[in-house]
């Protein structure tokens, strides 16, 4: 994977979970105290944004910063071995994160 993909697949994730949460550029750009061109050049992956920017997004989006580099779905069309590499290193940090989750529920009780 190259850095173009990585840039392309942040455009993609902040594109699809503002169109998600029914936001336009302008008002995701307004939330996220940004300029709406910041926002269309990211989503076009035009240029890198700053760590700033992407806090700034992911806070007036209401995710963490993960999901904005997350494989899309289109990624996984084929059961090629990279897709099958990227699903299981997916599926083996989700269980980890819900092991830790539980480990503090049960610590907590």
């Amino acid at each position: 994977m190259t850095s173009d993909d990585i840039q392309k697949r942040l455009g993609e994730n902040v594109k699809r979970i503002r169109k998600e949460q029914n936001l336009t550029q302008f008002q995701l750009a307004e939330k996220a105290e940004l300029s709406e061109e910041t926002v269309k050049n990211i989503e076009l992956s035009r240029c890198w944004t700053s760590d700033k920017n992407l806090a700034k997004i992911t806070k007036a989006l209401g995710v963490d910063i993960s999901f904005l580099f997350l494989p899309v779905q289109s990624s996984f069309n084929e059961d090629s071995e990279k897709s099958i590499v990227i699903k299981k290193a997916i599926a083996d940090n989700l269980k980890s994160y819900i092991d830790t989750v539980l480990k503090d529920i049960i610590i907590k009780k």
